[in-house]
């Protein structure tokens, strides 16, 4: 039995919170998981920026819901679904996501959870488990699955030693150059194939 795990912003949708950035004119909160490797000091950054900012849950998520998955992915997903198991694995939250998987066709996704006090202000946020995209590739290699997993980013790359197969989809240079082990696509094409090369090797 196989299971193919995804990454989600960078793979499947637009990042989040440069989307955010560009909506708001606040360029400090387009610094993703790209440019910081520490997701803690990342998330507290982000954190503080809205507080300063007086920006909410809300404004966010109307940011969101105008937003659309990257151009192919839904027919990739679609058509790696027909055929295997697929697992979404993100560093995003529920409260951000529901729109782009509905707009994906609702695929499996495991993530993280938002602190959101009576006025709608992002306080804090609560990890499922930490380093969660690495824990359950290992879960699901401990119920006997053959895992290929594929990301864009440093919050990924655990992820992608754990599993039998790693894949860098689109990643930035300094990631590529930093991880010359795992193979890099670059269109949905090429991941199918790699995905599906990675399929042969047990």
């Amino acid at each position: 039995m196989q299971i193919v795990c995804l990454d989600l912003e960078g793979v499947l949708v637009p990042e989040i919170w440069i989307e955010v950035s560009k909506r708001t004119s606040i360029p400090q909160l387009s610094r993703t998981t790209r440019d910081e490797p520490d997701y803690d000091k990342l998330m507290r950054g982000r954190i503080r920026l809205l507080a300063r900012h007086r920006l909410g849950l809300r404004d966010i998520q109307d940011v969101i819901a105008q937003m659309s998955p990257l151009k192919g992915a839904r027919q990739f997903l679609h058509a790696l679904r027909a055929h295997t198991q697929v697992v979404i694995l993100s560093d995003t939250y529920y409260e951000f996501a529901a729109p782009l998987m509905q707009k994906l066709g609702y695929p499996t996704l495991f993530c993280h959870e938002l602190v959101v006090d009576e006025k709608g202000r992002v306080r804090d946020y609560r990890l499922r488990l930490r380093d969660h995209k690495r824990a359950s590739v290992a879960a699901f290699r401990s119920l006997n699955f053959y895992t290929i997993a594929a990301g864009d980013s440093y919050n990924d790359t655990t992820m992608l030693a754990e599993a039998h197969a790693g894949i860098l989809f689109c990643p930035p240079e300094n990631v590529a150059a930093q991880f010359p082990q795992y193979a890099v696509a670059r269109t949905y094409e090429e991941l199918a194939r790699e995905i599906e090369r990675a399929s042969r090797q047990p």
